[in-house]
Order: C-alpha cells, then structure tokens, then sequence
C-alpha cells in the first residue's frame, strides 16, 4: 500500500505560516548546531560536536518535513533538480573564487576548507547529473524560457513572470529580480 503524500497539507490551511516558520526555524537551527559543533572541535572537544552533528542532522530532517508538509518545493521535483544541478556544478567555480579572495586576505586555513567546498558543490552537481540522466529526467528548453539566478547560477524554466513577486530562488533565496533570462 502507497504511503499517503503529505505534500502541501498546510498550504492554505490555518498552519501555513506558522509551518512556514517551522521549516525555516529548523533550517536555521541546522545551522546554529553546524557552527557549534565546528566551534567545539576548534576547543577540542570532539564529543561535544558529535553530539551538535546529531542534532544539526535531526534539526535538517525536520526543515525538510515542514517544507513538504507546506508544498515549499514541488511534489514533481525534477525541474527543481534540474535547475539545482546547474547551481551545484556552477557553485564549485564561484567557491574556488571566494577561496581565492580569501587566501589574498591572508587567510589561508579558510581558503583550504572552502575549496573542499568547492569541489564538494562540483560533485553535488555530478551527483544530480547522474540521477536526472538514470531517470532521463533532463529538462529539454528548447522554446522555453530559461532564467538564471545571477547570485548562485540555479537555472528557471518557464514563465518567471507568472510567480509571484514573492517568489525567491529555491537555492539562495534571492528575489526573483536578480534573475536574467538567458
């Protein structure tokens, strides 16, 4: 027996915004523990971070709930997939620039990790290459529009000017005015 989908239970409901609220105080709560857990092995004390790892990891699955639960990304995700692996693959060349600027300030232990990060994003946009060619779920944009975020690179489909003017990129969550068509 199919499970029941909880995709947009809340939307429109009396617990939209406050399961708005939810998703986005769990996100950041992700976040905070993430910091702190770098915080305590900068102090040397592995055990406390593992035990912020933990949380941090909980604090995620939880935004992740509540931001189903409120439709926030599409039930059809493969669009939204799409538009992320561009974000992703492009993500590991902004980074490798960021670190740069950082190891020009003089700053080189953080210009190592973020080049980890960099290349982390590069395999983030393999990774979901490789699922949207497994599934052959590649969005063909031939006559379609296509706009792109100019802040991470996250590549829209379709009529941007149909969304709302509150709509954000579902990567950096910039407004929609710092897209360009492409």
């Amino acid at each position: 027996m199919e499970k029941k989908s909880l995709h947009g239970l809340a939307k429109g409901t009396s617990l939209e915004k406050i399961t708005e609220m939810m998703a986005l105080g769990e996100a950041k709560g992700t976040m905070m523990y993430y910091a702190l857990a770098r915080l305590a092995r900068e102090q040397g004390m592995d055990d406390v971070a593992e035990k912020f790892i933990e949380a941090a990891n909980q604090e995620a699955n939880h935004a992740g709930f509540y931001a189903v639960l409120n439709g926030m990304y599409p039930k059809d995700f493969w669009g939204l997939v799409n538009g992320l692996q561009k974000a992703e693959a492009a993500g590991e060349a902004s980074l490798m620039k960021q670190a740069a600027r950082l190891r020009e300030e003089g700053f080189d232990d953080a210009a190592a990790e973020v080049e980890v990060f960099a290349k982390q994003e590069g395999h983030h946009g393999a990774l979901l290459q490789e699922l949207l060619d497994k599934y052959k779920k590649n969005i063909d944009t031939t006559g379609k529009k296509v706009y792109v975020c100019g802040v991470c690179g996250y590549e829209y489909v379709g009529d941007l000017d149909a969304e709302p003017d509150e709509y954000v990129c579902p990567v950096c969550g910039m407004p929609k005015k710092v897209f360009r068509q492409k």
